[in-house]
């Protein structure tokens, strides 16, 4: 999978289920998500659905609110998960 098809499904998902005030295709991959209407609550939605189409499952210790702040860094996460 390319980067930016792995980048889109992330998008997919935050338009889904982030409840996000900005669309998800609008904004930089460093941009914060908690700043364009994310929820603490809304995150968790998001994880759960990451780890539903991607197949993976974040540990304990990546259960951060920095995990999952910006587009990059949930790619990130999902990289170290799949062991890219």
């Amino acid at each position: 999978m390319t980067n930016s098809e792995h980048t889109a499904r992330i998008r997919r998902i935050l338009k889904e289920h982030g409840r996000l005030s900005t669309d998800p295709e609008a904004l930089a991959a460093e941009q914060d998500l908690y700043q364009a209407g994310m929820t603490s609550h809304a995150s968790v939605n998001v994880m759960l659905a990451l780890e539903g189409e991607f197949e993976v499952e974040f540990p304990d210790h990546m259960l951060k609110r920095n995990v999952f702040n910006t587009i990059g860094s949930i790619s990130a996460a999902l990289d170290e998960l799949n062991g890219a």
